[in-house]
């Protein structure tokens, strides 16, 4: 699964960074304020790795953050990519097989979601725990063919972990399944309808290609997800950009501090 393209990508970032980083951290849309609490030691500008997809959106910076974070070697993705920028799946998961080759062995993926289960509210934290893919692609064809599982992509070793330290600093959270679609439209109330009826929690735009990717190279990994919006069909409103960034403010230092205190428990 490994391309020369990754060694190529890697190559470049080693001549800047020598250590190895167990931990990878991708910071979704509104959640780049983790990044005040890393001692950084390197930052790499996407644009600047051979190969690397640069992101477009909104509020995502576009760097490679290396240091530490709660005295662990974490590197840091600040901006995240997604299909709906134009980038097939191999592109919106090249930096997965980076990272891998700069050692990561653990990776928590971040994202801003729509509630979708009546239960939930905006700003909300919640644990991935499954998904459904409804980009109807995978990055993983042609890569070896060989099967992953619920199992093995949600970690039950890591979810707990993830909801026990939550409990331990007083964080509200929940668990749930999480769909993703291929945006960038925002979807409509059948839609939403559909989705509740085949058992999403919340709906979103990214992380699942992510997930795949880290599975299949053996990185266990760990989706968390802020909801910033509701997806209710009967009281839909327009969503607009400032009103989801508000709402990811909100919860965002609750969503630091679960991973700050996470951070040390991944051995």
């Amino acid at each position: 699964m490994i391309e020369e393209k990754h060694r190529i990508a890697c190559r470049y970032i080693r001549k800047t960074v020598k250590e190895d980083y167990p931990i990878g951290i991708i910071l979704g849309t509104g959640l780049g304020g983790l990044v005040k609490l890393i001692d950084i030691k390197h930052s790499v500008n996407y644009n600047d790795i051979p190969d690397f997809p640069v992101s477009t959106v909104e509020s995502h910076a576009g760097k490679l953050i290396f240091g530490k974070l709660a005295g662990r070697n974490i590197v840091a993705m600040s901006g995240r990519f997604h299909y709906y920028e134009g980038y097939n799946h191999d592109k919106v998961t090249f930096p997965v097989f980076v990272l891998k080759l700069l050692g990561i062995k653990y990776m928590i993926v971040s994202n801003a979601c729509g509630a979708i289960n009546p239960v939930f509210q905006k700003t909300d934290l919640m644990i991935m725990t499954s998904h459904i893919n409804l980009h109807f692609k995978t990055p993983l064809i042609g890569k070896n063919h060989s099967r992953n599982n619920e199992k093995s992509i949600y970690s039950s070793e890591l979810i707990e972990l993830a909801y026990k330290t939550a409990l331990q600093n007083n964080i509200k959270i929940k668990k749930g399944s999480y769909a993703t679609v291929q945006g960038p439209n925002l979807e409509t109330r059948s839609e939403y309808k559909m989705m509740q009826k085949i058992g999403a929690d919340v709906v979103g735009m990214s992380t699942v290609p992510e997930l795949l990717v880290a599975c299949k190279l053996g990185i266990k990994s760990l989706g968390l997800s802020i909801v910033t919006d509701l997806g209710f069909p009967d009281t839909l409103e327009v969503a607009k950009l400032s009103k989801i960034l508000k709402a990811a403010g909100i919860a965002e230092p609750n969503l630091i501090s679960l991973i700050k205190n996470l951070v040390p428990k991944l051995n």
